[in-house]
């Protein structure tokens, strides 16, 4: 098949570049005129992990281009995805404008009927009313499910495709497109437009409520003096309950947890449905971030010419990505009580500076972690990267200042060990008379 996809992020060129894997010819849009010559240099605008390696060779191999405009021959697709971003606004709301400015495009430019495929995560009804933009054209919901730092695999070991579509013809592309990732099983599941929309949301949102469920309880054990590994081990093994998404952290972020909960929260509110556990969760997320600031706090003490080192400064591993991320607000929060803060991540350097330096904050950042703990007072491990769990701390320590201590809020360190070398240790919910 010839297919369009509009938008090169995270969705959109994991997906383009799937889809040319699998056969297909692809061109991949974006108004973005330096991100396409970037990508048509090699140069990816994200780090994802084997990403790069597909591009380039589907790239070589004639099956994968990039293109600011929608060209021929590719205004004679089977198929239009859109993949573009629908970021929050101030009242929650997903901005759908980039929506439908590519339902525009295909009405103007698209020289022949064919299916446009909503990718982009996108509230209930908004495929009704890119139908009524794109006239001859049929719509369907195709929502995504691609966690970041595992994009590829879940591309092409999906647990579940959804198609949300009332056409046959829609129904019938889209699972030929997939009949090669149905080789081991059946995983689609075929419904409605609306209810496909929805499910993206009710997905995401009841993810970010385990997560926020758990960093609650790893709150309650630290007050209690219970161990929240226990308590992970005890629910988790319950079989309706499952072990996924149960670890406690720092607070969930990137481009899809908090601003799909508020979406689904600003959904229930603007037809009437008080989603209560869709804004708790938002709620308990921002009070977890706030709960380490807390315990940084106690363990340096005043923070005034403290120095505090952030081993991970994406919002999880595999990914550069800093949208949301704990280390953002914990950045500004402990620069704002007098600390010097100083950053390390394999990957996301260079992203949480610019991050940082729009909000009006210059940070420093190293190239390398241990010189990153350079005469710190506390380190904190906020990403569970592997080059992070099992550092040298005899190495650490010589390099952290006197009395420094470690707070650990991914509970991957081994406590015996980071006491061993001299360090002080702060884990979240984890018993204290552990050694």
């Amino acid at each position: 098949m010839r297919i369009a996809i509009f938008g090169t992020g995270y969705v959109g060129l994991v997906t383009g570049t799937g889809i040319s894997e699998l056969g297909h010819d692809v061109l991949c849009v974006d108004t973005n005129a330096e991100k396409v010559k970037q990508l048509n240099e090699g140069v990816l605008p994200i780090y994802e992990p084997g990403l790069a390696d597909l591009v380039t060779r589907n790239v070589r191999e004639g099956r994968l281009s990039f293109s600011t405009a929608l060209e021929a021959p590719y205004d004679q697709s089977d198929l239009y995805f859109i993949a573009v971003g629908t970021p929050r606004s101030d009242d929650g709301t997903p901005d759908l404008s980039y929506v439908f400015q590519v339902a525009s495009t295909l009405r103007d430019t698209a020289k022949q009927p064919a299916v446009v495929v909503v990718k982009s995560t996108v509230p209930v009804g908004t495929c009704d009313r890119v139908q009524s933009v794109v006239g001859a054209h049929e719509v369907a919901s195709n929502p995504e499910f691609l966690k970041e730092g595992a994009a590829i695999q879940d591309f092409f070991r999906p647990d579940r495709v959804v198609i949300g579509s009332e056409s046959e013809r829609a129904q019938r592309l889209l699972r030929e497109l997939y009949a090669p990732l149905q080789l081991s099983g059946e995983r689609v599941i075929a419904t409605d437009t609306r209810s496909s929309e929805l499910i993206k949301y009710a997905a995401n949102a009841m993810l970010a409520m385990r997560i926020s469920f758990m960093n609650e309880m790893s709150q309650l054990c630290e007050a209690t003096g219970a161990d929240i590994h226990a308590v992970r081990l005890g629910v988790g093994s319950d079989a309706r309950i499952g072990k996924r998404f149960l670890y406690a952290g720092p607070g969930y972020g990137g481009s899809c947890f908090p601003k799909d909960v508020r979406a689904l929260t600003a959904l229930g509110r603007a037809h009437g449905v008080g989603m209560q556990l869709s804004e708790a969760t938002d709620r308990a997320n921002d009070e977890q971030v706030a709960f380490v600031a807390r315990l940084i706090e106690k363990t340096a003490g005043n923070l005034e010419g403290k120095r505090v080192c952030l081993w991970g400064l994406s919002y999880k591993p595999d990914t550069d990505d800093v949208r949301e991320a704990p280390s953002l607000w914990l950045t500004r929060h402990l620069s704002s009580k007098g600390a010097e803060v100083v950053g390390h991540d394999p990957e996301a350097r260079e992203t949480f500076r610019r991050a940082m330096l729009a909000s009006g904050h210059r940070v420093r950042t190293e190239d390398d972690q241990y010189a990153a703990a350079e005469g710190s007072h506390v380190l904190v491990l906020l990403t569970e990267w592997r080059s992070y769990r099992a550092p040298n701390f005899a190495k650490l320590a010589k390099r952290m200042a006197q009395g420094a201590s470690v707070v650990d809020t991914r509970n991957v360190l081994r406590v015996r060990d980071v006491r061993a070398a001299g360090l002080g240790f702060q884990g979240l919910g984890v018993r204290r008379q552990e050694s």
